[in-house]
């Protein structure tokens, strides 16, 4: 018996990338949102460091969750 990936197969795959990508969309939402909030603090003569250093930590968190979820829309090359 081979293994054939079938049109059931293909399916599951697209929306499998259809959630990958809406999950994409609502990160760079987030993140966009985090830039603004630490642009913002950041302009005030006073601000939590503290705060704006988690914001930032929570920022590259963000981004590195985006970037590992585009690697996994990105099909594997044959060897």
């Amino acid at each position: 018996m081979t293994d054939y990936p079938g049109p059931a197969s293909s399916g599951a795959d697209a929306l499998a990338a259809d959630a990958i990508r809406q999950r994409i969309a609502e990160l760079q939402l987030e993140h966009r949102g985090l830039d603004a909030m630490i642009a913002a603090i950041g302009e005030q003569s006073r601000f939590d460091e503290l705060q704006l250093r988690r914001l930032k930590k929570r920022k590259l968190r963000i981004k590195d969750a985006i970037t590992l979820l585009q690697m996994q829309l990105v099909p594997d090359e044959p060897a």
